[in-house]
């Protein structure tokens, strides 16, 4: 090969590289604004190859539920105004304690211009600690997009639905449930029962995504209770001070398939039943902690 002459692999590599560059630039040519109100331009190097780094430091003391995170591909603006869509609903329904507004048509409205409510965000690449595989960029990677929205645009939306801030005290969520599961033996969730592993870290998660806490009891406390998987009671133990304690089943139905549960919950004096079929266990949680939310925040009821 003579001097200057690209040999046949570097031909290769070179339309590699660009042809991944028109990708990119047909990508971005519908920017959103950013938290700092400038547009990217979708460059090569400044979506793919730089460290993912907030576009305006974040403002200090924000309350928590204005903030919310979502898993992303990449840190480019491939997904970066869905994320930005996705957590906007979650923190209309964080702040004002109505789940409800998650998919209210106002809410899917305002979705499409989450950008310019958008306070700071940043990035955590979820395989930090794997080694990129050949031909592999932080691009094909999962992220962890956290978004702190600006709370007094999210207020004066909020305002506009007739709705405020929930500033109230958030009740830690306590389920008692009888899980009935695809195979034997039926089992009381617990803090200790290996069987509930999953459906614990689940439960924390699905309370973590509405602004509220989850605590599973131990098996002492449902013995206490008389919470047994061939003893279940009727009704739920009374809630402690600070605590919403909800007693149901969860049950595995082959025909639809899916969960079926049920639930109860003495608030304030008053019972309160609701139910949910034909969904994962992840469903089934959030059905749970929408409920609790709804009351404790005067919203509404789940019955």
């Amino acid at each position: 090969m003579r001097k200057g002459e690209i040999s046949r692999a570097g031909w290769a590599a070179l339309l590699h590289l660009l042809a991944a560059a028109v990708s990119v630039g047909a990508q971005a040519q519908s920017p959103a604004n950013d938290s700092g109100g400038i547009r990217s331009n979708g460059s090569y190097l400044h979506s793919y190859l730089k460290e993912p780094k907030p576009e305006t430091p974040c403002p200090p003391n924000i309350d928590a539920i204005y903030r919310a995170d979502v898993i992303v591909t990449g840190t480019d603006m491939r997904q970066r105004p869905w994320g930005f869509a996705q957590t906007l609903r979650t923190v209309l329904v964080k702040s004002s304690g109505d789940p409800r507004l998650k998919d209210d048509p106002r809410a899917e409205q305002l979705a499409a211009q989450a950008d310019s409510l958008v306070a700071c965000f940043d990035y955590v690449d979820m395989m930090a600690g794997t080694p990129l595989h050949d031909e592999q960029g932080t691009y094909d990677r999962p992220h962890k997009l956290t978004v702190t929205f600006d709370p007094a645009k999210i207020d004066a939306i909020l305002a506009q639905f007739g709705d405020k801030p929930w500033r109230g005290e958030r009740p830690v969520v306590v389920p008692v449930l009888l899980v009935h599961g695809p195979k034997p033996p039926a089992y009381v969730l617990s803090a200790e029962n290996p069987a509930g592993a999953e459906q614990r870290g689940a439960f924390a998660t699905a309370a973590g995504e509405f602004g509220l806490e989850a605590r599973i009891p131990s098996d002492s406390e449902l013995t206490a209770w008389g919470a047994a998987a061939d003893h279940f009671p009727s009704g739920p133990p009374p809630s402690r001070a600070g605590e919403a304690i909800v007693a149901g089943t969860l049950d595995w139905n082959e025909a639809l398939p899916g969960w079926v549960g049920t639930w109860h919950l003495r608030w304030h004096g008053a019972d309160h039943d609701w139910s949910i079929s034909g969904v994962n266990y992840d469903a089934a949680f959030r059905n749970i902690v929408q409920g609790v939310m709804l009351l404790a925040s005067g919203r509404g009821s789940p019955d």
